[in-house]
């Protein structure tokens, strides 16, 4: 079917459309991709353009990495709330249970951290533990506070001067914060059982592909 314009209105008609285009920001271009607007804009492409897909495709890998971050919690307690007795010198002095997921890809072992910034005399250590194997996913209530656990993870020496766990036992006031920080690492740690906290981070340098924090308050 034959246009009924004249070859003059259909120049006018074109130069029309691509002011309006123009307008919009973006340039007309018409081809196999259809009509897309230029570095302005998001391009549009009516025949459903690989571009676009791609686009698509990595904003979503973006969002689905940002859900998926590495992260440290306990049943026993939430962020920043208050830690039970059960796990203080003031109950049991047990270790909580703690489950971590989405670590980060390469990790070939977990260091753990437990330490106290509000202590009187400078920050306190409650647990140093690592090389835990990259598979593991928790630590049960109560580890066992001795050298080497069955997983052939090694546990440091706490500021009690104890292997293992040593829980929340302030003096009578504020509560503490007490802060749990699980590394992974691209490594084995080369050391033995008894080290100090910073002996392990020393050792750690270089080594952290990830860190995640889990922080509880505790008072009496």
């Amino acid at each position: 079917m034959q246009s009924s314009l004249e070859p003059n209105e259909q120049e006018i008609l074109v130069w029309a459309l691509q002011s309006a285009v123009s307008d919009l920001g973006g340039d007309y271009r018409h081809g196999e991709s259809g009509i897309s607007r230029g570095p302005q804009g998001a391009k549009s492409d009516t025949s459903g353009s690989s571009e676009t897909e791609a686009v698509s495709g990595s904003l979503l890998a973006v969002d689905r990495e940002e859900t998926m971050a590495f992260s440290l919690t306990s049943p026993a307690f939430t962020e920043g709330g208050g830690i039970p007795k059960q796990y203080t010198c003031a109950g049991r002095d047990v270790s909580p249970l703690l489950r971590w997921s989405n670590p980060p890809q390469g990790t070939r072992s977990f260091t753990l951290i437990c330490d106290d910034p509000d202590a009187p005399v400078g920050t306190w250590v409650h647990w140093v533990l690592f090389n835990l194997p990259p598979e593991t996913r928790e630590l049960p209530e109560s580890v066992p506070t001795q050298d080497t656990l069955p997983s052939h993870a090694r546990q440091g020496l706490n500021d009690f001067k104890r292997v293992g766990y040593g829980g929340p036992c302030p003096p009578p006031g504020n509560p503490h914060r007490y802060y749990f920080k699980l590394y992974a690492l691209n490594t084995m740690l080369d050391l033995k059982p008894r080290v100090t906290k910073a002996q392990v981070l020393e050792a750690a340098k270089g080594h952290v592909l990830g860190e995640a924090q889990l922080m509880g308050r505790f008072g009496r």
